[in-house]
């Protein structure tokens, strides 16, 4: 009598090498395409490490990146560098020479 394979399931591996890099890449899918796209948001992988660097218009729209991120990297370390862009006049004027 031969013996049967167990099923598939029971074999199955774990998450696969290339899961972390797949939400990585997703995110910055989600960025380029979420509402006002983040272009300008960079989203790097440094050793185990997710960084987060950039520019935004409002602390708003970085607290929505920051969600964002955090749901998409569950499980990873992730560093945040987004900063936001002062949008207030310049409190004096500049001086040429």
């Amino acid at each position: 009598m031969t013996e049967r394979p167990e099923p598939y399931e029971d074999r199955a591996p774990g998450p696969g090498p290339y899961e972390d890099e797949y939400r990585i890449a997703l995110l910055r899918e989600r960025l380029a395409g979420d509402g006002p796209a983040e272009l300008g948001v960079r989203v790097e992988r440094r050793g185990g490490v997710v960084l987060l660097t950039g520019t935004v218009p409002t602390s708003t729209r970085r607290e929505e990146i920051l969600d964002l991120a955090r749901a998409t990297l569950t499980g990873l370390t992730v560093r945040t560098d987004v900063a936001v862009a002062g949008r207030d006049a310049p409190d004096h004027g500049e001086e040429l020479s």
